[in-house]
């Protein structure tokens, strides 16, 4: 019973991360990487699949989730740091690119393409639909999700199927970014899943599943929460390796503007229009029900913390940004979500680390606040020359940092950052109980 509970809470986190971000990036990366397609997947599954469970396991050693993690900071940072996380996850990127993918996959290819006027109208009644579904959610999301998952995975297994009987491009060299630091530049595309800052949110559905089939032990929770985790990690694993594949085989055949185009362009090469119809339908019908779960998360999330603000009134906000976001086109969404993503990222894989560590330092406030201070102050700088801002004043240094050319110069500072707040906590509380920082 015990192997059956993992197997389900297993599939149950896989349907969870698996939506339009899953798609999109793993096969754009092939396109791109290339002959250099090893070292690049390699990196993004690091960051796509690794993270994400580990975090997960980081919020099973906690009581309130997210906001206790992120809480040890501070409380106040524990509440903005997680809001800003569920705005990403959410109205930001999460819902907007979701909705795009939907359109781009399931909709363009029958209306003549991708154009302004067509995204408009598909989302006023794509966001009408999903803001009424979320009014009043039901075990009809849930229902659906429950053949959707499989449905998609058999769609991309066909599509892998296919393309090693009927793509027959070879596979080209390694562009730009990918040409000269594959992995690292992989290892920032897994970012962009965005599936390591949402397990902060989906980490806490987990714990409450074994917890609700009666395990309370904190150590066995984790490591019945580590083995679901590694059952979603094979299936995201293989799929993205699969599909990343289809991107680095479709490169010889034209060029596409995402990997939303790709896709259908593979479906159109293997199975022509019946293969664009039903791999379409899938996507879109997946991405309506993830639109849906993520703003009725929002929602709650948002009218539980804040509870001036009602449950409506918190959808109707998030249905409304997430339309106007929307519009903006999936190129645009993907090109102002990197430099955030590249922010957010560092400070969430630290707030992890020292959860798993917190024991040896009693889990001191200080040691939270250096590390994530230093953290925060190189990954805004990363951020913002994402964003194409000038920083010349600060590249010398940031450049001299150890493991600046795969993308981790914040790792020195967090350091060095933990290690002052564990001089400060010592200097001023020798022999200090282990802290409580519940929310």
């Amino acid at each position: 019973m015990q192997k059956r509970n993992i197997l389900f809470i297993g599939f149950m986190l896989f349907a969870l991360f698996f939506g339009a971000g899953n798609l999109i990036y793993p096969v754009s990366l092939g396109m791109e990487a290339g002959t250099s397609y090893l070292p690049a997947i390699i990196g993004f599954i690091l960051t796509g699949v690794g993270l994400p469970i580990i975090t997960v396991a980081a919020i099973s050693l906690v009581r309130n989730g997210a906001v206790e993690l992120a809480g040890r900071v501070h409380p106040l940072f524990g509440i903005v740091f997680t809001s800003i996380i569920y705005l990403a996850i959410g109205p930001f990127f999460g819902i907007p690119r979701a909705a795009n993918v939907g359109f781009e996959t399931g909709v363009s290819p029958w209306v003549g393409g991708v154009s302004s006027l067509g995204l408009m109208v598909f989302t006023i009644i794509f966001f009408s639909l999903v803001f009424i579904t979320s009014l009043n959610p039901s075990k009809l999301v849930d229902r659906v999700g429950q053949w959707l998952t499989p449905a998609l995975f058999l769609a991309i297994l066909g599509l892998v199927i296919g393309s090693f009987f009927l793509l027959n491009g070879d596979i080209q060299p390694a562009q730009e970014k990918y040409s000269s630091q594959p992995f690292s530049a992989g290892f920032i595309e897994g970012y962009l899943t965005m599936d390591a800052i949402a397990s902060l949110a989906f980490g806490i559905i987990v714990v409450s599943s074994f917890r609700d089939r009666g395990i309370t032990d904190p150590r066995e929770l984790t490591y019945r929460t580590v083995q679901a985790g590694s059952v979603t990690a094979i299936g995201l694993t293989a799929v993205y390796v699969s599909i990343g594949w289809i991107g680095a085989k479709m490169a010889t055949e034209g060029e596409y503007a995402n990997g939303s185009a790709v896709l259908s362009g593979a479906a159109d090469l293997m199975y022509g229009n019946i293969g664009i119809l039903l791999l379409g339908l899938i996507v879109l019908l997946a991405c309506f029900t993830t639109c849906v779960g993520l703003t009725v998360a929002c929602g709650q999330f948002f009218s539980k913390r804040f509870t001036s603000l009602s449950y409506k009134k918190v959808i109707t906000f998030i249905t409304i940004l997430s339309f106007s976001i929307s519009n903006l086109g999936l190129n645009e969404i993907i090109a102002y979500s990197v430099p955030v993503l590249v922010f957010l990222y560092p400070i969430a894989i630290v707030l992890v680390i020292l959860t798993f560590i917190g024991s040896a330092f009693d889990h001191s406030p200080y040691v939270y606040r250096g590390a994530v201070l230093l953290t925060s102050l190189v990954s805004l700088y990363d951020g913002l020359v994402e964003f194409g801002f000038s920083m010349s004043f600060v590249e010398p240094l940031i450049s001299s940092m150890p493991l600046y050319e795969i993308s981790l110069s914040w790792v020195a500072p967090a350091l060095i950052g933990g290690i002052a707040g564990w001089l400060i906590s010592y200097v001023k509380t020798p022999k200090t109980a282990a802290h409580d920082f519940s929310s």
